[in-house]
């Protein structure tokens, strides 16, 4: 393996990594713009503006580049990307995983299923079978910079360039962590130093270090969240041309969906509170579709199919990808998360309205971490293309 290698541990992961290669191809490949009347086409004719329409809230148009496929696709085999799956446990995160595996190879890029959990020995395993390529890359792309395993990787070979994409809103606390010289902490977790943590407390500050900007090392952050560039990166936007180019667009519904999320089985959300509003949102926008987060426990699904009369979706892509495709409702409401980032992006130009219904203190658990009310309430209001719900 040489040339571009990502990391990916979930479905979203490795969608944001076709994204990026998706845009890198777009950015890279030669431009010949058409003809004008009186002038024959050539390179001395200005490319379409790239800051698209100024306040329409759409993602900039994009030019044609010369060898791009049907509906502007673009081969990916170029980049010579290849993407290893550290593979989850859960058995829905797995199944998403295979099929967005499927979708990668589709598309020209390698990927290489790691089974770095399964049993004793995998991890020494993994790590002896991925020393060589990870010295070899020319890029290292991650997926998530707070995952234990990607940052026993980073020890073993700091490379020159680095890229991390999204992996849900933790690229905001990440890029915060970042500039401000933090240990890398999920914003979920009360920040407690067991013994755990103080083992691994090395292995996660050589990692930090080796995911910050030097003189030997530059650092792009490629996400569609709101990002302050810490100082020394640069943030590329993900704009979904890559999901809006490849499916669509969705046949709408005349009902409204709602959006799933796993802040109970975080241990932020109170799960009898969390199931009041699904209720009170599923009868006030007409929703009769509930699309489950893969971490959502079956219990807790069970509960809301019954005491709502909601159908239980459980995906089997990421849901930007399934929204696309459809059938979704005009109308998608969510609590507080990546989507309310995301699928206005991905739905751009089909109609759909993405509303987002914030957190309420009295839903949090009385053992959340001090931030969570904060980052939520940061996630909610700075999603510009959303309509805010009043709870009631």
């Amino acid at each position: 393996m040489t040339g571009q290698l990502a990391f990916v541990e979930s479905p979203v992961q490795l969608l944001n990594v076709l994204e990026w290669a998706h845009a890198t191809a777009l950015r890279d490949a030669p431009y010949h713009p058409p003809a004008t009347p009186g002038r024959p086409a050539g390179r001395d004719q200005p490319p379409p503006d790239p800051a698209g329409r100024a306040g329409s809230g759409q993602p900039p148009a994009r030019p044609g580049p010369a060898g791009a496929g049907p509906a502007g696709r673009l081969p990916l085999a170029g980049l010579r990307l290849t993407v290893v799956v550290l593979s989850p446990t859960d058995p829905m995160s797995r199944g998403q995983l295979r099929r967005m595996a499927q979708l990668a190879r589709d598309e020209g890029v390698t990927v290489k299923w790691q089974d770095a959990r399964d049993g004793r020995g995998a991890v020494a395993r993994t790590l002896r079978e991925l020393a060589g390529p990870l010295r070899a890359a020319e890029r290292v792309i991650v997926g998530d910079p707070f995952s234990r395993y990607v940052q026993l990787l980073l020890t073993l070979f700091g490379p020159r360039r680095v890229t991390v994409v999204d992996d849900g809103t933790a690229t905001m606390e990440f890029a915060g962590q970042l500039a401000r010289g933090e240990r890398l902490v999920r914003w979920h977790r009360r920040g407690s130093r067991g013994p755990r943590e103080l083992v691994l407390a090395p292995v996660t500050s050589l990692a930090r270090r080796k995911l910050a900007p030097g003189r030997r090392r530059t650092v792009e952050i490629f996400t569609s969240l709101p990002v302050e560039p810490p100082p020394g990166t640069t943030v590329l936007v993900n704009d979904f041309s890559w999901t809006r180019t490849r499916f669509g667009p969705p046949r709408l519904t005349r009902g409204a969906d709602l959006v799933g999320t796993s802040l109970v089985e975080t241990g932020v959300v109170d799960p009898d509170e969390y199931l009041r509003a699904v209720a009170v949102l599923a009868r006030t926008h007409g929703a009769t579709r509930y699309f489950a987060h893969r971490r959502e426990s079956t219990g807790k699904l069970h509960r809301i199919a019954v005491e709502t009369g909601l159908e239980v979706v459980r995906p089997d892509l990421p849901l930007e990808l399934i929204a696309r495709r459809g059938p979704i409702g005009r109308t998608v409401v969510s609590f507080p998360s990546t989507v309310v980032h995301t699928l206005p992006l991905a739905l751009a130009g089909t109609g759909v309205k993405v509303a987002v219904c914030a957190i309420a203190p009295e839903w949090l658990r009385d053992n959340a971490s001090p931030r969570a009310q904060g980052f939520l309430a940061g996630v909610a209001g700075t999603a510009t293309r959303t309509e805010r719900l009043e709870f009631g």
